[in-house]
């Protein structure tokens, strides 16, 4: 049966492959996919946490952090489909000089 060491390496293993693929991709589309797999990784820790001290108040924050991270998902899907009507790219480096 796992117990709170297991799920916490899980949820720093997702956390950590968040970071790397933040750092190292130049696409814009899978950085924002990277920043809801580390969320993800964080919420993991919370409900392993929430469940392994028998309080609620950790699976309560779970839910404010999916709504953030829906809202930011919306908002930034929309963000990348007008930057790419806009300059017909994804990639970072050409957003880096935002010329009007």
């Amino acid at each position: 049966m796992p117990g709170l060491t297991h799920y916490l390496i899980v949820s720093a293993l997702l956390f950590f492959l968040g970071l790397a693929g933040f750092i190292s991709r130049k696409n814009i589309f899978i950085m924002f996919l990277s920043v809801e797999l580390m969320l993800n990784g964080i919420n993991l820790s919370f409900i392993a946490f929430s469940r392994f001290f028998q309080e609620m108040s950790g699976q309560i924050f779970v839910f404010f952090v999916i709504a953030v991270a829906a809202a930011e998902a919306a908002i930034s899907l929309a963000l990348v489909i007008l930057l790419y009507k806009n300059r017909q790219t994804l990639d970072v480096d050409e957003y880096k000089v935002m010329k009007g």
